[in-house]
């Protein structure tokens, strides 16, 4: 992935966020979740995912799962040090718990998720003091779009 980026935080945060969106678009086309995540270090691109937990036949294939697998093949290291991963979606559980055995520095997600979230809306794995890893989270980047982008999925299935 050749695509690179490094201005200030918050504009480098939007731009990322965006990206993310696209993936989830991707998701959508393909009949799955629409949630979309890259891998940022450095201001580079080092990966992305979408959701794919049907088209792959795997539960564990959410968008961040599949971003993490790809990133770590990229920087051949399961440890995917200094890296921020921008994500459409609040992490579950699951992928909570990857990205901290991951120890990612830093997690960026658009919308909170009130059935699943595991960074605060339901629990929040992410400040637990168990765990040896701290992991920087921030929400609510671009929360309208990408909620308004799964409503409208939801409604479309219903």
């Amino acid at each position: 992935m050749s695509e690179h980026f490094l201005p200030d935080e918050g504009e480098q945060d939007r731009h990322w966020m965006q990206h993310a969106l696209s993936l989830a678009g991707r998701a959508e086309q393909e009949g799955e979740v629409p949630v979309g995540a890259c891998m940022v270090k450095g201001g580079e691109l080092v990966a992305e995912g979408w959701n794919r937990p049907i088209g792959d036949v795997d539960p564990t294939a959410h968008a961040e799962i599949m971003a993490m697998r790809a990133a770590a093949k990229v920087l051949d290291n399961y440890r995917l040090l200094g890296t921020t991963l921008y994500v459409t979606l609040e992490p579950c559980s699951m992928c909570a718990g990857a990205i901290i055995h991951a120890r990612i520095k830093r997690v960026v997600y658009a919308t909170t998720d009130p059935r699943a979230g595991a960074a605060g809306s339901v629990v929040d794995l992410f400040s637990n003091p168990a765990f040896n890893h701290r992991v920087d989270v921030s929400g609510g980047l671009a929360a309208d779009e990408s909620a308004r982008v799964l409503k409208a999925f939801f409604r479309k299935r219903r």
